[in-house]
């Protein structure tokens, strides 16, 4: 491979952290449970000539060796055996030690244990959380509820950038920011232009942490730092996002979220363990509500912002009620274009844009001013999170492809729940955030991104 270039991945593989092959004698090494070597540079922001290496996007859009050492001792610390340490700790240690054990399971993760046990997701969610709970787990939650924040603060941020785009260049077509695989690799490859279209809506996993270790812990009268936050998702790159995300200004010094497993991880555990499990419900943030029936949002194995922002926009834009969103494919099924038209003109053209390649031709004519979207929903993965590396793949990395179509059968059949239609969305904006409109809601669900000064070298990649 000559000096600067990048081998392109395979449409079945996708994530970002999950290894890199670069020589040996420059980097040390690490392992963590599920994924294969991880180069780690000996220098914080070194990036290696890589003459005679190879570096697959399919294992790492990140491919800027853009894990540093001390990022690399915190990723390997990102496993069951931390976990497993502090349900021991908790059952060896004095009770005035103890943590409050919290996980949030990622809707995408619900169709592989639900694929996993040959349950519905409902008993599925059931007997993961009794399982969770005999371990010595205290609560047991779902993020829906944290993609209904991340969706509804995307969906006001695209109607306010469409409205000012022509008045101040309010950058379009606004870019979705909840895969950590795609954030990472806009911030640290592509910079400027690329890193303005970018929504500046938390993901889930970011709310979810700040709902966790500030909402709930102010409802339960505890300390952020007595509760030990656990998020269960399907891909990798959610362990990077942990250690990446800055805290909270409710929450100084303390992360929302202090360790990230994937549903196979989990998994392994329940294989693995002898415990007598009784089935038991999810917790909610709330207390008093009684357990609600699953639902997902409207996407093809992802969160939906692209259905859910879509029809809002027409809605609130154009004053056009959009019952069903129709796709349409065009260079692949993870290239697909959805128009709002009337007497023949174009109101709103949105894309979903999935996996590397998808990305790749994005990105190039962005660059080039030609793309022709308002809107794209961008992922990592190839068919969105539930093909993501934590639960599709295989040990030796091939991508489970019988398992995967188990999953968007099950995901295809889940009730789809508007962001909206969400009882506790508007009892949280006005008792949490103090309004939807608030300081304190745009500086808990909204984030920044690296601005101009980003990569500019001549090892970026060359579209």
């Amino acid at each position: 491979m000559s000096q600067g270039r990048v081998d392109l991945p395979t449409e079945q593989s996708g994530g970002c952290f999950t290894g890199r092959r670069l020589p040996k004698s420059s980097v040390d090494t690490l392992s963590h449970p599920g994924a294969r070597t991880v180069g780690v540079p000996g220098t914080k922001g070194e990036f290696h000539r890589l003459a005679d290496a190879k570096i697959f996007l399919s294992d790492c859009l990140a491919c800027d060796s853009c894990v540093t050492a001390e990022e690399g001792v915190q990723l390997s610390q990102q496993n069951a055996a931390d976990f497993l340490r502090v349900v021991n700790l908790n059952k060896r240690c004095d009770v005035s030690k103890h943590k409050v054990l919290a996980v949030s399971v990622c809707p995408q993760s619900l169709p592989f244990f639900a694929a996993k046990f040959n349950l519905s997701v409902q008993d599925a969610s059931r007997r993961l959380c009794g399982f969770l709970k005999s371990l010595g787990v205290h609560y047991v939650f779902d993020t829906a509820i944290a993609a209904d924040l991340s969706i509804l603060e995307s969906q006001k941020e695209f109607v306010r950038r469409y409205q000012q785009h022509s008045q101040d260049g309010c950058a379009l077509p606004m870019l979705t920011s909840a895969c950590p695989g795609w954030v990472r690799y806009a911030e640290r490859v592509l910079g400027r232009p690329v890193t303005p279209h970018l929504c500046t809506a938390k993901s889930p996993q970011q709310v979810m942490g700040s709902l966790v270790k500030d909402y709930f812990a102010r409802q339960k009268n505890l300390s952020p730092d007595k509760i030990f936050h656990v998020i269960v998702a399907p891909c990798y790159d959610k362990k990077l996002e942990a250690l990446q995300e800055v805290p909270p200004a409710a929450m100084p010094g303390c992360r929302g979220v202090d360790c990230v497993l994937t549903s196979g991880e989990v998994a392994q555990i329940m294989e693995q363990s002898d415990l007598s499990v009784t089935d038991a419900a999810v917790d909610t943030l709330f207390g008093d509500c009684e357990e609600e029936a699953m639902r997902g949002h409207d996407g093809a194995g992802s969160d939906g912002y692209l259905a859910h922002v879509f029809r809002h926009a027409a809605k609130e834009l154009f004053g056009e009620r959009v019952e069903e969103v129709t796709y349409r494919a065009l260079r692949n099924r993870d290239f697909r274009e959805v128009t709002l038209e009337r007497n023949g003109q174009v109101l709103l053209r949105f894309a979903a844009a999935y996996g590397f390649r998808n990305i790749q031709n994005m990105v190039l004519k962005l660059r080039k001013g030609r793309l022709p979207y308002h809107f794209v929903e961008v992922l990592a993965c190839p068919r969105g999170c539930l093909n993501g590396r934590g639960q599709a793949h295989s040990e030796d990395g091939q991508a489970d492809k019988a398992l995967l179509q188990q999953m968007e059968g099950i995901s295809s059949g889940l009730p789809v729940r508007p962001p909206e239609a969400s009882r506790p969305m508007q009892a949280l904006y006005r008792e949490w955030l103090d309004g939807s409109d608030s300081p304190k809601a745009q500086q808990t669900l909204h984030t920044t991104f690296l601005g101009p000064g980003g990569r500019t070298d001549g090892l970026d990649i060359k579209w």
